[in-house]
C-alpha cells in the first residue's frame, strides 16, 4: 500500500491472520484505524466469515484500541447490509477501507465495487504478496494465531488449536495444503501481536462439526 499518512480508513476484520497482517501494514503507512468491520450471521451471535463469538471480536477491538461496528445479516442479504455500514462510516469521515485479499481477483473485484459504491478507496497491503511470505511476514513480526476452523477434506481435525509457526508452515506444504488457506482449508484466530495492547485470553470449548468444516469453539477468560 502507498504511503498515505493520516488517510482514516477502516479495516475489514475477519479475526484472522489475513486481515490482520493488513491492518498493521495499513498503520505503518501512517494510516488512522477508526473502526473494525465485521458481518455477523443472522442471529448476530458469531462473525459470518470465522465463526468467532461477538465477545471475542470485542476483546479483540478492546486490545487492538478500536472501535468495532458490526451487522447481522445473510449471505443473501450481504453485499447490501456491507454497503449500509459502509455509508454509516462515510458519514464519520473514513474514506478508505482495508482488506486481507492476496490475490483472488474476484475478492479484490467486490471490495473494490462496494467501495466505490460509497465513494471510499479500497486498500490491499497483502496484494500480490506471496502467500507463504504473507504467513512468514505475520509470524516474524511476532503475531500470536491458531488455527479455528478446518475444512474436512484438506485438514484433518487434529490441526485445531494448532498455533501458526514455520514448522506448521513446513507440514501445511508437505500435504499439499495452501499455507494461507486461500482455498477455504483453514481459519485463524489472532490473540496477540505487536499491535495488541494485550493478549486475547481464551479457553477451548466444544468442537463442532457443520457443512464441511470442523470448528474449535472458544470463548474469552
Amino acid at each position: 500500500m502507498d504511503k498515505e499518512n493520516n488517510i482514516r480508513f477502516f479495516s475489514s476484520w475477519s479475526g484472522g491472520k489475513d486481515s490482520c497482517l493488513a491492518l498493521y501494514y495499513a498503520l505503518e503507512n501512517g494510516g488512522q484505524a477508526k473502526k473494525l468491520l465485521t458481518m455477523l450471521v443472522d442471529s448476530g451471535e458469531r462473525s459470518r466469515s470465522h465463526g468467532l463469538a461477538v465477545d471475542l471480536l470485542n476483546k479483540q477491538a478492546e486490545a487492538l484500541n478500536i472501535p468495532i461496528i458490526t451487522a447481522s445479516t445473510s449471505w443473501d442479504d450481504y453485499e447490501e447490509n456491507f454497503i449500509n455500514l459502509l455509508e454509516k462510516l462515510k458519514k464519520d469521515k473514513i474514506n478508505a477501507g482495508v482488506f486481507g485479499d492476496i490475490d483472488l481477483e474476484e475478492h479484490r473485484y467486490w471490495v473494490e465495487k462496494v467501495c466505490k459504491k460509497v465513494d471510499m478507496k479500497a486498500k490491499l497491503p497483502l496484494w500480490q504478496m506471496d502467500r507463504r511470505e504473507v504467513i512468514e511476514k505475520f509470524i516474524e513480526l511476532g503475531f500470536e494465531a491458531e488455527i479455528i476452523v478446518v475444512k474436512e477434506k484438506k485438514l484433518e481435525e487434529r490441526f485445531l488449536g494448532r498455533k501458526l509457526s514455520f514448522e506448521l508452515i513446513n507440514e501445511l506444504e508437505e500435504i499439499g495444503v495452501d499455507v494461507c488457506g486461500e482455498n477455504g482449508e483453514y481459519h485463524t484466530v489472532v490473540l496477540d501481536g505487536p499491535i495488541f495492547s494485550k493478549k486475547v485470553a481464551i479457553e477451548r470449548k466444544e468442537k463442532v462439526k457443520s457443512k464441511g468444516y470442523i470448528f474449535q469453539n472458544i470463548e474469552v477468560k
